[in-house]
């Protein structure tokens, strides 16, 4: 169970780092399961229902950005997703009733193109309200050269930003936009077993991985139990399913929070790094806005 000073912080800020929330039992577990899914993509030659590759993968060099839905590749995943110890945070956060969303394992290869541009979770699922949060649980311990998340405090109280390019949602807005809020960007490094929360409006992003071992971050995202969906229709029964804490509801809470819509979407776009395609680079690149390294600050641990 979080202080109180601690549940104040995030919703000050829009962001938390607790440390040891998983043991090295479990994440000696979690690597394992990890390695071998990694190792298996040597056998993959394209992006498909599992894998997002990197554009430089191959079989002698595998090359992997994301696992996807992790929860349903393996029962170690599952039960990282459901640990009380995570989700007893995740309750003090959302409060008493916790929907699981979704998950995802982002793993930044070393050397790999996996930087992702600056935006808003919130631009890509908005909800009735805005009670819904990511947790990142760090597999290996995540230094500044990593390309650990990087996120902006106080963000999720300010504006939700055009996530559109040419006219097509593209996960990414331009973030000449951040303007003086940029120097304020903290990375959220720490050692393994350490989770990372951040609230769905909360700006964020990172860069490429620039130490020699691979930057592993298995990503659980979970809303309030009485948060619905505006976009994505819902399947009931599956909807209920994915309650961890709670009762199910048919009354949605409908909170006075600035929404926009991600359409018209790609429609062959499978991964944030597939919408983002077409402005890559802009945050974190040679196109960076920034000219150099960014003026970024540690969140101690």
């Amino acid at each position: 169970m979080l202080e109180p000073d601690r549940i104040a912080f995030y919703r000050d800020n829009g962001y938390l780092l607790v440390e040891a929330v998983f043991g090295p039992a479990e994440l000696a577990e979690l690597r394992r399961v990890t390695a071998d899914l990694v190792a298996a993509a040597r056998e993959v030659s394209a992006s498909n229902a599992v894998y997002d590759l990197a554009p430089e993968h191959g079989p002698a060099r595998p090359a992997v950005r994301r696992i996807k839905d992790p929860q349903n590749r393996h029962p170690v995943y599952a039960a990282a997703a459901r640990s009380k110890r995570l989700l007893d945070i995740v309750a003090d956060l959302l409060g008493p009733g916790v929907r699981f969303d979704h998950g995802k394992l982002n793993i930044k290869p070393v050397g790999g193109s996996a930087a992702i541009e600056w935006h808003q979770d919130w631009a890509f699922y908005p909800h009735t309200n805005d009670d819904l949060l990511a947790v990142g649980i760090l597999l290996e311990d995540c230094t500044a050269e990593k390309g650990p998340l990087l996120v902006v405090p106080g963000s999720h109280k300010g504006p939700v930003y055009d996530h559109h390019h040419e006219g097509r949602f593209v996960g990414a807005f331009d973030p000449a936009v951040l303007g003086p809020a940029r120097e304020t960007a903290v990375a959220l490094t720490g050692a393994a077993g350490s989770c990372t929360f951040h609230h769905v409006r909360t700006v964020h992003g990172s860069a490429d991985n620039e130490s020699d071992s691979p930057r592993p971050l298995l990503l659980f995202s979970y809303a309030a139990v009485d948060a619905w969906p505006l976009v994505d229709p819902v399947e009931l029964a599956e909807f209920d399913g994915r309650i961890l804490r709670g009762r199910p509801t048919l009354i949605p809470r409908q909170e006075a929070v600035p929404v926009r819509l991600p359409l018209p979407k790609d429609p062959a776009a499978d991964s944030i790094f597939d919408n983002q395609a077409a402005v890559s680079g802009q945050s974190f690149g040679a196109k960076s806005f920034w000219h150099g390294p960014a003026p970024l600050r540690e969140e101690a641990t």
